[in-house]
């Protein structure tokens, strides 16, 4: 699908492991693929980031990857004192594909913060990641990185850029905050949230396995941004209410999730 052709061409993976060797005390070197790069960046005891370097002309992919691709898959199991890291995710891009089918994700570098759990908040602590993520320009190409980092007991020079990557994700709020979603005919809702500004934002539908929900803007005279929630695939036997997680981009990134009820 897409950009996702592995499975007709040759796969081309290069892997470079990273551990020891550090570009200065609060980063790793670089791991280098074929049309990308990545490192680790510690901005504080709690906070550290996931960079990624794009070739020009090159994609990589949000948590939920659309039509194509495959999202980004993180191992911290090798860390040490650190009993949770929780990836966030910057709001992303609707990518159009040369066969019609869209894809969600990034066209330009990115930083994935990672919000970090020590397990006593007074000892040293290492992170030590194997990050797996696709490269698409005329193909995908997947990239593996083994990156190790001990993390700081205080702020880092790469504080701003990590928190600057966290103002821009997706800030959880109630349902009641993010917007109003009601049945629109069959097999459709209708989600209306007030208007940011004057440029229109995006809506992103994330929903279980074997469920496939389409969002489209939806006129509207209310002074809101609307849009139609169309259910396009769902598993056999299964029944609502539908829990879907939303996101909605914009100056301020907002997310949720919200419970769809069976459309008349």
């Amino acid at each position: 699908m897409g950009r996702w052709l592995i499975g007709a061409c040759v796969v081309v993976l290069v892997q470079l492991t990273v551990s020891a060797s550090v570009a200065d005390e609060f980063s790793t070197e670089w791991a280098a693929s074929a049309k990308s790069q990545a490192r680790l960046v510690a901005a504080d005891k709690g906070l550290a980031g996931f960079e990624i370097r794009l070739a020009p002309g090159a994609i990589t992919y949000w948590r939920d990857p659309g039509d194509a691709g495959v999202p980004p898959a993180f191992d911290f199991s090798g860390s040490e004192n650190i009993v949770k890291v929780e990836p966030v995710f910057p709001s992303p891009e609707r990518i159009a594909e040369a066969d019609g089918s869209e894809a969600f994700g990034y066209e330009h570098d990115v930083v994935l913060p990672l919000r970090i759990k020590r397990a006593d908040p007074d000892k040293p602590a290492t992170l030590d990641l194997r990050a797996s993520y696709a490269v698409c320009e005329r193909i995908c190409l997947p990239a593996r990185a083994h990156l190790k980092l001990s993390l700081p007991d205080a702020a880092s020079h790469y504080a701003g850029v990590v928190e600057a990557a966290l103002a821009a994700s997706p800030r959880p709020v109630a349902p009641k905050d993010f917007g109003d979603l009601s049945q629109d005919g069959a097999d459709a809702w209708r989600l209306c949230a007030p208007r940011e500004g004057v440029n229109a934002r995006d809506l992103f539908v994330e929903s279980p396995e074997g469920w496939r929900i389409a969002a489209t803007p939806a006129a509207n005279n209310s002074g809101r941004d609307c849009f139609k929630l169309t259910l396009l695939e769902k598993p056999k036997g299964a029944e609502f209410p539908v829990a879907l997680r939303l996101t909605m981009t914009g100056q301020q990134p907002v997310e949720t999730t919200m419970e769809a009820g069976k459309p008349e």
